[in-house]
């Protein structure tokens, strides 16, 4: 069963909240963060994006950008910017975005659920992406941005979420000026309900499932075993331990498709691609008009200035295969591998991934106005097929999965002491 505890948050007083928190680290570029960070002295970014207080050219990964990282923590504690909760405890973090709204329960993940398979993954990881995020995690001894967890719902635990949003006032709530999506947050001040939370995911919970950011879990489940180690009275009760996680109930998430373009079409004209086509799909020309896919097996393809539907011939998918059955592996076999020639969709120069939330207007952008000469879109991985592919133990193409909204770094962090 999984265990996750209540933990002394570090947070932001209610009127700095929104200018503090940011979006993950590594969905923007150094150029980008400064942007979102300017006018904002607050700003999270001012430690999870540390290159932008400093000299232009840094090196992201120098010792001079953790070094500023840890120097600017120090200074909004200093500042009361971000101030520490007196006893542990959990939090609700509400996000609605487009009317719809999930809750997920702020908790410390433990380490030790990582190594032993309680916490379960379906992406493979980069050392070089998880050495960056402990290294920084290292420097400021705590866990500066959450990852996103999902489990199996649990009705008792809905309940207890239902009755804390519908009858007490939250810390805060607040829309973000990026994206206009709204975030809420609750402290669970109660100490009884922070055990009983505890409780029900000690035996109502036996697994729970990395939604988003594999890199971040990854690194923190790392610096846990490395502290053990270094420890010699070590007792498995030492905040590092145990990693910030917020976990949603997976009935109420909605994953968002991940498309891709092509640069060329491995020496073939358009005929003679759309005659390769034909062998994998039943091909229907739209026209002009966007087309999105409305069901699983079938795809759109926005290729010479004309939308089609491609719907996979039989014997392209196994239904009954948790890896299969997924239209990534239909593309990645038979279309990207078979016919394009792209055998490592993680080295290939030759393609790129537009996450859905840029919409497929955003596809064909590429395609007319870059060097792009074909754009695929898909339909949605649902939660219950990444739930199976997690429990069977296989691992997703990459980028399969595409969440929204993002959670948003500097609600609450947690200190590994």
């Amino acid at each position: 069963m999984a265990t996750v505890k209540p933990f002394k948050g570090l947070r932001p007083p209610k009127d700095i909240a929104k200018n503090l928190a940011c979006l993950p680290y590594d969905v923007m570029n150094s150029e980008e963060a400064a942007k979102m960070a300017e006018g904002k002295e607050c700003s999270l970014l001012h430690i999870t994006r540390a290159e932008i207080d400093c000299p232009p050219g840094t090196d992201i990964h120098s010792e001079t950008v953790y070094n500023k990282a840890v120097e600017n923590f120090k200074m909004f504690q200093d500042k009361g910017w971000l101030v520490q909760d007196d006893k542990p405890k959990f939090y609700i973090y509400a996000q609605t975005m487009d009317g719809r709204t999930q809750y997920g329960i702020v908790g410390g993940a433990a380490c030790d659920d990582y190594h032993n398979g309680i916490i379960k993954k379906h992406e493979l990881t980069r050392p070089d992406k998880e050495e960056d995020r402990m290294i920084l995690t290292r420097y400021l001894n705590a866990n500066i941005e959450p990852v996103f967890f999902s489990y199996k719902a649990v009705p008792e635990i809905d309940e207890i979420v239902n009755n804390i949003v519908k009858n007490e006032e939250p810390e805060y709530d607040f829309v973000a000026d990026e994206d206009g999506f709204g975030h809420t947050f609750w402290p669970v001040n109660d100490p009884v309900v922070n055990k009983k939370l505890e409780e029900l995911f000690a035996t109502k919970v036996p697994y729970t499932y990395v939604a988003d950011g594999h890199h971040r879990t990854a690194a923190a489940a790392r610096i846990g075993l490395e502290r053990k180690e270094q420890n010699p009275n070590h007792t498995g009760d030492e905040e590092y331990n145990f990693f910030m996680a917020v976990h949603f109930p997976d009935n109420q998430l909605h994953i968002i498709d991940y498309n891709r373009v092509v640069k060329d079409l491995n020496g073939l004209t358009e005929e003679e691609f759309l005659k390769k086509l034909d062998k994998v799909f039943e091909i229907e020309k739209i026209g002009a008009e966007e087309y999105r896919p409305q069901k699983l097996h079938e795809f759109s393809m926005y290729l010479g200035g004309n939308w089609y539907k491609l719907n996979a011939k039989e014997g392209t998918y196994d239904d009954n295969d948790p890896i299969g059955v997924l239209d990534v592996t239909v593309l990645s076999k038979h279309v990207l591998d078979d016919i394009l020639g792209i055998k490592d969709l993680r080295t290939s120069k030759r393609i790129d991934f537009v996450g859905g939330i840029r919409g497929l207007g955003e596809l064909k952008r590429r395609v007319d106005e870059e060097d792009m000469k074909v754009a695929f879109a898909l339909y949605p991985v649902s939660m219950q097929q990444l739930i199976d592919i997690a429990d069977s133990g296989n691992i997703m193409p990459p980028k399969t999965t595409w969440f929204e909204p993002k959670l948003r770094s500097g609600l609450v962090i947690h200190k590994l002491d």
